[in-house]
């Protein structure tokens, strides 16, 4: 089931610096976490992520490279509970864990991965698609190792990171993912951390090559508007069990009144005038009797309302 994320959502984060640049946390509350007493999106920012992609609006780009993906599992070195999501982080010092092509110039390091999820199963991504929500989104962080020497220096430049999203829909167990989710319950509070090796995020990705990519920002202040985002037009599939332990992780550390850590996601943007554009042409628009969820995620998902509002 697809749906539009509620309007009510307000920040919520964790206090830990962590590399967590391209996600924020959101939680069902009265009061903004002091994190986010402050405008949503910055000063003047003209191109600040999450965003609602329109599958009709994007610009089919023939010149847009296939995405090139190397990824290293003996460079995983811990997961660990930052207080507003689970991040698997990755030994970054050497061109071990990269990608380039796509719309990338340079090659770019692997630091990081995490997740957004729902409280339930109607919303929990970051990003939509035609005003669609799905229940969770997975974040692949990387950096410019060609300009930068440091994730840290790559975080303020306009070219300093490249991210791929993937959405995460309800479907069958997945069986890659299943090694994060038997370890979760060791990192149930803020701050635990546990070595997770060999480790190859490469299963988290699905088969299909397409994509849309436009310039973004990080989702947490500073919101720096430094982000090629590479959104996957493929989600993955992953059962209700799988989602229902991503639950049972707590934004609070232990000992302390336990908060869950559900709906830990930034609400979406303005596109203002950037440009999608995506690596596949339209003629999946052809067939204009075939609902978008049989093109992109299979012929069993319910059909959204047609009095969405398209943002």
């Amino acid at each position: 089931m697809l749906r539009r994320a509620p309007a009510a959502f307000v920040g919520r984060s964790g206090a830990r610096r962590c590399s967590l640049g391209a996600c924020a946390s959101y939680r069902l509350r009265d009061g903004v976490h002091p994190l986010w007493q402050s405008p949503i999106t910055i000063p003047g920012g003209s191109r600040q992520s999450p965003i609602n992609i329109q599958w009709r609006d994007s610009v089919y780009d023939p010149h847009l490279k296939p995405l090139e993906i190397r990824y290293d599992p003996d460079t995983c070195l811990h997961m660990w509970n930052n207080g507003y999501s689970f991040l698997v982080e990755f030994e970054d010092t050497a061109d071990k864990s990269i990608i380039t092509g796509g719309p990338l110039e340079n090659n770019y390091r692997l630091k990081q991965f995490h997740f957004h999820w729902g409280a339930v199963n109607e919303w929990g991504s970051e990003h939509t698609v035609d005003c669609k929500v799905f229940p969770a989104e997975l974040h692949l962080v990387h950096w410019n190792c060609c300009k930068f020497g440091s994730f840290e220096e790559a975080l303020m430049d306009e070219n300093g990171l490249a991210v791929i999203g993937v959405f995460l829909k309800l479907g069958a167990n997945h069986n890659g993912l299943q090694k994060l989710v038997d370890a979760l319950p060791s990192i149930k509070y803020k701050d635990s951390l546990i070595e997770l090796e060999e480790f190859d995020p490469s299963c988290l990705l699905p088969s299909c090559p397409d994509y849309w990519t436009y310039s973004g920002s990080l989702t947490t202040p500073p919101l720096s508007e430094s982000v090629t985002w590479i959104i996957k037009k493929k989600a993955i599939e992953v059962d209700e069990d799988q989602l229902e332990v991503f639950r049972m992780l707590l934004f609070s550390p232990a000992g302390e009144d336990e908060e869950r850590m559900v709906d830990n996601f930034r609400p979406l943007q303005p596109i203002m005038d950037r440009t999608v554009r995506s690596s596949f042409p339209k003629r999946f628009w052809q067939d204009m009797e075939k609902p978008l969820e049989d093109q992109m995620f299979g012929a069993h998902e319910q059909r959204p309302r047609q009095d969405m509002l398209h943002l």
